[in-house]
């Protein structure tokens, strides 16, 4: 008997499926078919249009597959565009947003149907996508990039389900005027081993007297020049300065298998960053819990810190400054919540944070800080991280720093309370304390106290000043 040849291809697939499908299902059975069946409907009729073809369609799931991922990608944002002004015309709770995911890759077809990774890869960026959104893999982007007038979120590489090696994941940025992740310029990437054999990434741009940022929460070095919360922060400090910055043991680009995540060795950390780059002279710039490894650094080596910039820090941790019994209950718990839920497709437990972090932020800046969380480490991690914070005290360094030192705060900070900052300031000799007007931890672009915190820095540090002379 002679063995059927399998016939494989390269196709453009688009996988899609409804948000929040159960529910609707639950609610309402009948209103929620008639619907779905009129939405794919015109899903059909514009994948038709743009030269696809509808491969299987059960329930709330829909497979198309194109010749063209140009034509595929089209096809998707005329889709939500499409859904979004139907959906507009309904209830809120009755609305039906589809999650779009799109990947060119090989495929094996069989009687009009098409199986291989090709389409699990598909499916697995559609279940990456946010209701009415969509996201492509890395060979999608590379045949688009430059092709559509649309910007793309890079959300860095994704270990997806029996997939073996982690996919490139970009979010397609459908509104105009969003920022796009080919205006990352010139960011060197380079990576350095602890002691106890942690591999540490690290980056530099730009030119000038050094800054060096130091860790701070979770981090993502590629996400950080992305992210709206914080990419403004990576163009101002690069703007007059050989920026650096890298990402903290157990996440971004560095080891995530890590066993010690004490206050220690993240001073460690930043040594043997400090040292790998080379720099024997610099400024310094703590954030949060950053300050505090940069304020023990700087006992430690006040010959290389030429300035001490401490933002938003503090010098005792939640777990040592005397709250109520409840108070500090509510915060040892929220590690046990945070380590549970995080990589939940529910985004609750890490909204937690972000509604600390940038109380002011919009839907968008919040929904990025809380991509920024999830793909920068596991909830396993930044439950050790929590704790780890809690039990920072670095009171009794405080009047040993010998360095210019410029602390600033704001009034209102939803993280750190500014009574943090005021002691902070008070208990170093000769610093000097700004009080900002915000109640966010991270500073958001569109703040006056961002101008604010921009110019008192390039004051202290005096690049601007330098730049101004030279020209």
């Amino acid at each position: 008997m002679a063995t059927q040849e399998v016939k494989r291809k390269l196709s453009a697939i688009l996988s899609a499926d409804v948000k929040g499908y159960s529910r609707l299902m639950g609610e309402d059975e009948k209103g929620t078919i008639r619907i779905l069946n009129t939405y794919k409907e015109v899903m059909t009729g514009l994948i038709q249009h743009h030269r696809g073809r509808v491969v299987d369609a059960p329930g709330d799931n829909l497979l198309a597959e194109f010749a063209s991922v140009v034509d595929a990608v089209e096809c998707a944002v005329e889709i939500q565009k499409e859904l979004k002004t139907r959906n507009a015309a309904l209830p809120e709770n009755r609305r039906m947003e589809f999650r779009i995911g799109i990947n060119l890759g090989d495929v094996v077809e069989e009687k009009d149907k098409i199986f291989g990774d090709g389409v699990n890869i598909a499916g697995r960026m559609e279940s990456l996508a946010d209701g009415g959104g969509i996201c492509i893999s890395g060979t999608a982007y590379d045949q688009v990039e430059n092709k559509l007038g649309l910007s793309y979120e890079y959300l860095g590489e994704r270990t997806v389900k029996n997939i073996a090696k982690p996919v490139r994941v970009y979010r397609v940025l459908m509104e105009p005027g969003t920022f796009a992740s080919t205006d990352i310029i010139d960011l060197h990437i380079r990576f350095c081993t602890t002691s106890d054999g942690v591999r540490i990434a690290y980056s530099t741009v730009g030119e000038g007297p050094p800054l060096v940022k130091v860790a701070n929460w979770l981090s993502h070095l590629e996400f950080y020049w992305v992210s709206p919360v914080t990419r403004h922060w990576a163009r101002e400090l690069s703007k007059y300065n050989l920026f650096v910055t890298y990402d903290g043991r157990g996440t971004g680009l560095s080891d995530w298998k890590v066993e010690d995540f004490s206050f220690e060795a993240w001073v460690h950390d930043l040594e043997t960053v400090l040292d790998s780059a080379g720099l024997n002279r610099f400024a310094l710039l703590g954030i949060s819990h950053g300050g505090a490894v940069s304020i023990a650094y700087t006992v430690r080596h006040p010959e290389k810190v030429s300035h001490l910039i401490l933002y938003g820090t503090f010098a005792k941790g939640w777990a040592k400054i005397n709250l109520p019994q409840h108070k500090l209950e509510g915060l040892q718990s929220l590690a046990k919540l945070t380590e549970i839920g995080w990589g939940k497709d529910n985004p609750a437990y890490r909204q937690i944070f972000t509604s600390m972090f940038v109380p002011e932020a919009t839907t968008e800046q919040m929904r990025s800080f809380n991509d920024l969380q999830r793909m920068s480490s596991s909830g396993e991690i930044a439950a050790k991280f929590w704790i780890e914070v809690g039990k920072i005290d670095v009171l009794n360094l405080l009047p040993r720093i010998t360095v210019p030192t410029l602390v600033l705060h704001s009034r209102n900070d939803a993280m750190i309370v500014f009574e943090a900052g005021r002691q902070v300031a008070a208990s170093i000799p000769g610093a000097r304390f700004v009080p900002l007007e915000s109640k966010n931890h991270i500073l958001l672009e569109n703040e006056p106290a961002w101008l604010q915190f921009v110019a008192e820095i390039r004051r202290f540090v005096g690049v601007e000043e330098s730049h101004q002379t030279r020209q």
